[in-house]
């Protein structure tokens, strides 16, 4: 079953609600993501991308991921 980028949006939201997120994507399983968020404030990248990662309930998990590819872009607010 394909996957849409509201569906994704809906995931990360649950975890970040007051983030600025911009989910692309039309194909169902290669998503670009944009997650902007005050809790990322003075965590490294990998420490955001992690908590993003884990808000998708294990949508990337191995070969049968329902999401093949997310290039994801994580940072706290300007």
């Amino acid at each position: 079953m394909a996957v849409l980028a509201s569906d994704i949006e809906a995931m990360i939201r649950e975890s970040f609600p007051d983030a600025k997120i911009t989910v692309m994507g039309d194909d169902g399983v290669h998503f670009s993501a944009e997650v902007i968020d005050e809790s990322f404030r003075g965590k490294n990248r990998v420490q955001q991308q992690r908590a993003v990662m884990a808000a998708l309930k294990g949508k990337m998990d191995g070969p049968n991921g329902e999401i093949h590819a997310l290039g994801l872009t994580t940072k706290a607010p300007d």
